[in-house]
């Protein structure tokens, strides 16, 4: 069987899958799993780093549970399996009038990956994490107990499950509640901002008028254009076809010995998406692919930062020290003269997430994928992990490869409470790294 790897190909740890077709098959291949040490679900393989490897090196692969199980199209009651992905979903609810009510840059991700790492998007401002839609699930426990988890039953085991990076046991099933949509078109506002100040300014004043807020920013900018960006906010349209989006596809072919990300072509390619907007504000109608997926219209897109892969630098810092912080990162950042195509930077809201280790905090979040070059990328992390320490901020466990264990231990200090529910037949290598050692 093909052996599984992380998003971004580091570390390089390849998993042995241990196929699940069937629930009633579950527990079998999970003690087939676990005969070779603690083990871990494994989804869709969209986590970025190595909170979706387990120790042991064999996963339970859970992609082929990917069937509806429910689904009220009049209340937006929806029950599936836990590898079920988020396209797979939207295939279905769009037409009948209904969305996601929260979701992360890729539709590839499954519905269980979802709740494991309680993602978010664009409305986090507006609302919250993935586990506050969540209305049940059920969880496989090693010892062969399955129960039914929710806000008002085995309370605790719902809180360390979401955004528990699958290490309370298996998903079974979830429930959601989903949101209702006129049309699936998306009305969008571009605005070009100068450098950091403007985009703060903008999302002060435009973030609580519109249920999306996000902003591509340049990161190899420097002085006074520091940050310099395009500002898109959105909303769902009130009238329109009610449409899966079927954009053409395309697909990175080989994976290439070598990046062809560096300084000259992201330099280029960021002056020209930057000047690619006509105007300086520019109202448009897209599709909710164009809007909340724009990297998955390139399939394996993450061939192109090489065979050594790359890691992601996501992390949010509090209001009070956001604007400072994030200057200082963005300075850090282009200095070092490396970064991605794509840096986003949004800010997050104040609504509590009911998961015990969920990522985002009031404050700004700032995301950019850096192909993995050792010597360099330790240089680099080490300063800003320094910026985001002091500022009293945190990194994104299901992008990250390489936070360390007093870091994570700070910044998330109901770490415990996970530890004490933590299933005993689970362990990753990014828990395994952050706790046990």
């Amino acid at each position: 069987m093909t052996e599984l790897l992380s998003w971004g190909r580091y570390p390089k740890a390849p998993q042995q899958p241990h196929a699940v077709a069937w629930r009633d098959m579950t527990a079998r291949v999970w003690r087939e799993a676990a005969a070779h040490g603690s083990t871990l679900a494994f989804g869709n393989g969209r986590s970025y780093g190595d909170s979706c490897l387990a120790a042991s090196g064999h996963v339970v692969h859970m992609l082929a549970l990917d069937r509806i199980m429910s689904a009220d199209w009049t209340t937006g009651v929806f029950r599936a399996e836990p590898g079920i992905t988020l396209e797979q979903i939207l295939t279905a609810a769009v037409p009948r009038g209904w969305m996601l009510p929260v979701t992360p840059g890729t539709k590839y991700a499954t519905l269980a990956g979802a709740v494991a790492n309680d993602v978010h998007g664009k409305n986090h401002h507006v609302r919250g994490t993935f586990g506050r839609h969540v209305r049940a699930f059920g969880l496989l426990r090693s010892d062969g107990t399955e129960m039914q988890c929710s806000p008002s039953f085995n309370e605790s085991l719902f809180s360390a499950t979401i955004g528990g990076l699958g290490l309370t046991g298996l998903i079974t099933w979830v429930e959601i509640q989903l949101m209702p949509v006129f049309t699936s078109q998306i009305d969008v506002t571009s605005i070009r901002f100068a450098n950091l100040d403007e985009f703060f300014v903008l999302s002060e004043e435009l973030d609580a008028r519109h249920e999306y807020s996000v902003a591509w920013v340049d990161c190899l900018s420097q002085g006074a254009a520091l940050g310099r960006g395009i500002f898109m906010v959105g909303d769902h349209a009130a009238h329109g076809p009610l449409a899966i989006d079927d954009r053409k596809k395309h697909t990175m072919p080989v994976t290439p010995p070598v990046s062809p990300i560096n300084g000259l072509t992201l330099r280029a390619f960021n002056e020209l998406y930057y000047r690619r907007q006509r105007g300086a504000r520019v109202e448009s109608r897209v599709g909710y692919d164009a809007y909340f997926y724009p990297l998955d219209s390139l399939l394996h897109w993450n061939r192109m930062y090489g065979r050594a892969g790359f890691q992601q630098y996501q992390c949010v810092v509090p209001t009070a020290n956001a604007r400072e912080a994030t200057r200082a990162i963005l300075e850090t950042i282009s200095a070092s003269g490396t970064g991605s195509f794509l840096a986003v930077l949004k800010r997050c809201g104040d609504v509590a997430s009911p998961g015990l280790l969920s990522f985002p905090l009031p404050g700004a979040s700032l995301a950019l994928d850096f192909p993995q070059r050792d010597a360099r990328n330790d240089r680099l992390f080490a300063t800003l992990d320094a910026i985001v320490r002091e500022a009293g901020g945190r990194l994104y466990p299901a992008k990250d490869a390489h936070m360390s264990g007093a870091d994570f231990r700070t910044a998330y200090p109901q770490w415990e409470l996970l530890e004490a529910q933590r299933d005993p037949a689970m362990l990753s290598r990014f828990w395994e790294r952050v706790v046990k050692t």
